[in-house]
C-alpha cells in the first residue's frame, strides 16, 4: 500500500480512535472488523466501529489494546460476551433461546403466507367477497333478477 492510501485509510477510522494510537494497517483492518461486530451499549442497533459515543471509543480502544496483545478474534469476542453477554455481540449465534430469532421471523412469514393462500383459494374466482360460512351475520346477496335498482338500470339500459 502507498503511503496516500495508508494515510487515507487511517483517516477513515480517526473518529474511533479516541486515545489509543492506531496499529500497523492490517491489524487495524482487523480492529475494525471486529468492531463491525460488536453492539454499542449506547446506540441502538450500531456496532462501536460506527458509534461516535465515548463508550464506543473506549471499547474501541480495548480492542485496539487486545489486538496488539496477540488475542485472537475469538478471544476478544469471548472476553467482550464475559464482560458484557452475548448482547454484546450485533449478531447473536444462533444456538439456544437465540435460535428463535434465526427461525421465527421465517416461520411466522410461511404461516402468513399459508393463511393467505387459504382464504384466496376457499373464496375461488367470482366468489362473494364476505365468508358466509364463517360470518352469521352475513347475508347472501340479493338475486340480480330480484333487486328492483338493478332491474330498472337494465331496463334503462335496453331502450
Amino acid at each position: 500500500m502507498s503511503g496516500l492510501a495508508v494515510a487515507l485509510l487511517l483517516a477513515a477510522y480517526a473518529p474511533q480512535q479516541a486515545g489509543s494510537t492506531p496499529l500497523d494497517p492490517a491489524r487495524e483492518a482487523r480492529v475494525q472488523a471486529l468492531g463491525k461486530q460488536l453492539r454499542c451499549p449506547m446506540c441502538q442497533g450500531l456496532s462501536i466501529a460506527d458509534s461516535g459515543s465515548s463508550a464506543a471509543r473506549a471499547q474501541m480502544d480495548k480492542v485496539r489494546e487486545l489486538v496488539a496483545a496477540g488475542q485472537s478474534d475469538q478471544q476478544i469476542r469471548a472476553y467482550f460476551i464475559a464482560r458484557y453477554g452475548e448482547w454484546s455481540l450485533l449478531e447473536p449465534p444462533a444456538h439456544g433461546m437465540n435460535l428463535l430469532v434465526w427461525i421465527l421471523p421465517g416461520f411466522l412469514l410461511l404461516l402468513g403466507l399459508l393463511a393467505i393462500a387459504r382464504v384466496v383459494g376457499r373464496r375461488g374466482p367470482g366468489a362473494p367477497a364476505v365468508d358466509t360460512d364463517t360470518d352469521p351475520d352475513a347475508t347472501e346477496p340479493p338475486a340480480p333478477a330480484t333487486d328492483p335498482y338493478l332491474e330498472a338500470v337494465r331496463a334503462e339500459l335496453r331502450r
